[in-house]
């Protein structure tokens, strides 16, 4: 994306947006894998879309905003059915047989894919030392964060659905990365706000997941009364945070900075699914997983000093031009 179509943007907001998308992802793996306790996959995921793109579309529209224009419903939905139809629900998939912590690890490639897939930034991105190290780090460190799990998930007899669900892993953060690209570069050919763009591409995503729900049967042998508690309010959760708090934030960063800064999330989220495992299962922290830990969160701070330390650059260089 041109450097002139980066919206300009409260540095606090823009803080505030990333601690949300940081830590509130993060934690939608574990609640992703709670809710299938009680939820298929294709209607946990209609569901949980089409429940957060009512709301933020109810919202929209009682604030008055413009919510059709047919160029701009084009781009959320093809941007949508990337990021919520293929990246996320992958994710919600293979999450039936795939630890929630060796997923966060596989979707986290989607840093690089960033990288890989954004060719307007090619020349940025793959001539700047810092930050093609900076994402390489952060990949290494998120392999050894999971590396016991990884390999003992490899050299056990896995089932056939598990082997498939890793490769689908391996789909889900390209599905993603494109999809964030693509509405990160149509942003600028948008008629209608961030909250009705996120609205529709949710809305998009919600109705892609009724036909697999249809095939496989899962909505004529639901119940909807057999649900647990804690699935409900895991899908609520997922409902409230994950998609209208953290997805929107998201989308509104793609508007405001660099497509490789945002990604940096993709470090941060294993972190906080790691927490979240230590907290509330058996699983123990072992040394090379605290190694990971730090070398993510390092990999985060130098790839965002040297975005920020050429943003400084620029505002300071702009009196002298005009002096």
């Amino acid at each position: 994306m041109p450097a002139q179509s980066i919206k300009k943007a409260n540095p606090i907001l823009v803080i505030l947006a990333f601690a949300v998308v940081y830590v509130v992802w993060g934690s939608t793996y574990f609640f992703i894998q709670k809710a299938l306790a009680g939820f298929p996959p294709f209607i946990l995921g209609s569901f949980r879309f089409l429940a957060a793109g009512v709301l933020l579309m109810g919202w929209c529209i009682f604030k008055g905003e413009k919510i059709f224009d047919k160029k701009s419903v084009k781009y959320a939905a093809i941007s949508g059915l990337l990021m919520l139809g293929v990246g996320n629900g992958l994710v919600i998939w293979v999450e039936q047989s795939i630890p929630s912590g060796l997923v966060a690890i596989m979707v986290s490639s989607a840093a690089i894919w960033f990288v890989i897939l954004d060719r307007p930034k090619w020349g940025e991105n793959l001539s700047n030392k810092s930050t093609v190290a900076g994402l390489v780090i952060g990949f290494i460190g998120v392999i050894l964060l999971f590396a016991e799990q990884l390999f003992q998930t490899l050299a056990q007899n896995q089932s056939s659905t598990q082997i498939i669900g890793i490769i689908l892993l391996l789909i889900a953060p390209i599905g993603w990365a494109a999809g964030s690209l693509y509405s990160k570069h149509t942003s600028s050919g948008n008629k209608i706000s961030v909250s009705v763009n996120t609205a529709w591409q949710m809305l998009a995503a919600g109705c892609a997941f009724i036909p697999g729900g249809l095939i496989t049967g899962e909505f004529k042998n639901f119940n909807w009364q057999t649900i647990p508690t804690e699935a409900w309010l895991s899908v609520g959760y997922l409902i409230i945070f994950g998609s209208i708090a953290a997805f929107s934030a998201y989308v509104w960063l793609l508007t405001v900075r660099p497509a490789t800064q945002v990604s940096t999330y993709a470090y941060v989220n294993p972190v906080v699914a790691v927490l979240l495992s230590v907290a509330f299962t058996q699983e123990r922290v072992t040394i090379i997983q605290i190694i990971g830990l730090v070398v993510i969160l390092a990999s985060v701070l130098l790839i965002n000093l040297v975005k920020y330390r050429k943003e400084s650059q620029q505002k300071q260089a702009v009196p002298i031009q005009n002096s």
